[in-house]
């Protein structure tokens, strides 16, 4: 075993750097973050500021969107946030931020897909409308906003250095949730398969495409089951790490996917639920 290790196969190049700070920086990097206002989304940008990324939000409330910016934007000395609202749901929208951000930027390194809706009501009574909204914002924005900016995706990657796209799932899209929200867990299932889909046919294109398929954390759609100490103590009774996913669980995640140390995989989705999906028994 021991001269196994030093065969030539097991030898650094030379070239490496294994250094933490080689393998997981991020500096003078560019990212967009969709629904970055609040949320996860407000988390991963965090997370991406405070190691020096120039980050772009958007979100459907101006205000919220701009304040979320001013907000985020005092985490860091040598990076800025940009709020630049706008609802992703239809092609208009879409079509309005990429003009926007390319007022800002000509090319993106890591897009964080993350905007998402959800809806519940009972079978027999779920509305067309309904479901429709939860796909055009879980499954085709995600699809459309990378589509319209893999210009700006391909522009500075490199085989050594790809951009960056992830799509954040959900654990509803890995296992049947205890709810009636059939679209959103049918949208989260679609967009695991679908970051493998584009992965595909980007990988050679020097793009990955992963997904984070986060369990619970506090955020908006979960505000209703962790409001009440009642209703909080029985989801975090049904995570094995026994709590609620932090800013640093998310963004840790997302800083590895965006970083070097990330930069040979592509078409995974990486569960970040407290073992909710993977190891809860019963």
């Amino acid at each position: 075993m021991t001269d196994e290790l030093h065969s030539p196969i097991y030898r650094s190049t030379g070239t490496s750097d294994l250094h933490v700070s080689s393998l997981f920086g991020l500096s003078g990097k560019v990212a967009v973050v969709t629904g970055g206002s609040r949320g996860i989304g407000f988390m991963i940008a965090a997370g991406l500021i405070t190691n020096d990324v120039t980050t772009y939000i958007t979100a459907r409330k101006a205000a919220a969107c701009d304040a979320a910016a001013a907000e985020l934007d005092a985490l860091s000395d040598s990076a800025s946030c940009v709020s630049i609202p706008a609802d992703l749901s239809d092609d208009a929208g879409v079509e309005a931020f990429v003009t926007s951000l390319r007022e800002h930027t000509n090319h993106v390194d890591i897009l964080i897909n993350n905007a998402g809706a959800a809806w519940g009501a009972p079978l027999g009574e779920f509305p067309g409308a309904g479901f429709d909204k939860v796909m055009d914002i879980n499954i085709k924005a995600p699809f459309m906003l990378t589509q319209a900016l893999l210009p700006e995706l391909e522009a500075e990657a490199t085989a050594d250095d790809p951009a960056r796209v992830v799509m954040i799932g959900s654990i509803d899209g890995i296992r049947v949730p205890t709810g009636d929200n059939y679209s959103y867990s049918a949208a989260k299932a679609g967009i695991h398969m679908l970051a493998r889909h584009l992965g595909a046919h980007v990988a050679g294109r020097h793009i990955t495409v992963n997904t984070i398929a986060p369990g619970p954390f506090e955020s908006k759609m979960m505000e209703y089951m962790l409001e009440a100490d009642d209703r909080r103590a029985m989801v975090i009774n049904q995570v094995p790490r026994q709590r609620i996913g932090t800013t640093e669980d998310i963004a840790g995640t997302v800083i590895f996917l965006a970083s070097r140390a990330g930069a040979f995989t592509t078409g995974a989705t990486i569960p970040v639920d407290g073992g909710i999906s993977t190891t809860r028994m019963g």
